[in-house]
């Protein structure tokens, strides 16, 4: 298939752009290479798929909406999944605007593109952060997510909502991923594993939020590109049961589908950090500090719907995801 892969730049979309190339996909990748983090980690990630047959790399921002809609008239994408976003939860707090440009006016002309290029399916990445305030676990796409913590959370509400109009209005087909705590080899290094991996190999402190007893549902990069792969094949279908007496949040009478992607075993961030230690074989400096503004203290992924459809489940544990990471961080900045 010809796929359209936003975000190929990103941690997430240069290795999904590996997978889909591997096994003989077509991939356009859009991504405008910003400075939100290390713009060189960013370009060798790019480097591992430009050198690639089927590969046609695209650097525009897809908040530009003329730019957009002129690479879905060139291309043609017979798919698309969209993970070009504004990441980051502490980071909405301080530059709301980003978010709006990047997560509410990109996804619309992602939506305009597909609607407007006959597209097939669009698959695209919300956030377990959008369950926010509810404390009911483990999280199910088939719970109210009402109450978002942070401006990040609210605009990947809002990508599901838009999507669900435009499944409705024009029956494009579309899937949301609710990606739980993503780690491992070329990842983000705002997050939390590259930061005390990197802090405790040159003996700095870490600063530990919540006094190290958040539990997240830390999921590893290959099961999250799985997880996308087989929503990606299967087209999201209408809900027949579906009614509006007893809505169901997660389908819909529209072809529109909600998934979570997450472990499914969420580990105390304690013990995370235990992990690493052991990995790097350093004992870490530790700022215990309280919860942060915008943060949740737990999450926990209901993954049901996805073994239900597409007969996957996450599997890789914590402690091989972790030295995988540490491996690859030491041979990739020579430490």
């Amino acid at each position: 298939m010809k796929i359209l892969v936003t975000g190929t730049a990103g941690f997430i979309g240069s290795t999904l752009a590996l997978r889909l190339l591997a096994r003989g996909d077509e991939v356009i990748g859009v991504d405008d290479v910003n400075d939100y983090y290390d713009v060189n980690l960013k370009e060798a990630r790019l480097a591992r798929l430009t050198c690639q047959a089927g590969f046609t790399e695209v650097r525009q921002d897809v908040a530009d909406r003329e730019a957009m809609a002129e690479v879905f008239r060139v291309h043609k994408p017979e798919r698309v999944v969209h993970l070009a976003a504004q990441a980051g939860v502490r980071y909405s707090i301080e530059n709301p605007n980003a978010y709006v440009d990047a997560n509410l006016v990109g996804f619309m002309n992602i939506l305009e593109g597909c609607r407007h290029n006959k597209v097939k399916h669009l698959v695209y990445a919300s956030s377990s952060s959008v369950y926010g305030a509810n404390e009911a676990m483990p999280f199910s796409v088939h719970d109210n997510v009402d109450h978002p913590l942070s401006l990040y959370a609210a605009s990947k509400k809002a990508n599901e909502l838009m999507a669900h109009t435009y499944s409705h209005l024009y029956d494009l087909p579309t899937t949301g991923l609710r990606f739980f705590t993503v780690y491992g080899p070329w990842g983000r290094p705002d997050m939390a594993l590259f930061i005390f991996t990197r802090k405790i190999l040159a003996g700095e402190p870490i600063d530990v939020f919540n006094h190290g007893q958040h539990r997240r549902d830390f999921t590893y990069i290959d099961d999250i590109v799985e997880g996308v792969i087989r929503t990606l094949d299967k087209v999201a279908s209408p809900n027949t049961e579906w009614t509006g007496e007893r809505p169901d949040p997660g389908t819909s009478k529209a072809p529109y589908r909600i998934y979570n992607i997450g472990s499914n075993n969420p580990v105390e961030l304690s013990r995370f950090i235990e992990i690493i230690e052991e990995r790097v074989g350093k004992k870490a400096v530790k700022n215990m500090l309280p919860l942060q503004a915008g943060d949740v203290p737990a999450t926990y992924a209901d993954v049901d719907a996805l073994i239900d459809d597409v007969g996957y489940k996450p599997a890789t544990s914590v402690e091989d995801g972790i030295a995988r990471f540490v491996d690859w961080y030491r041979e990739f900045y020579e430490v």
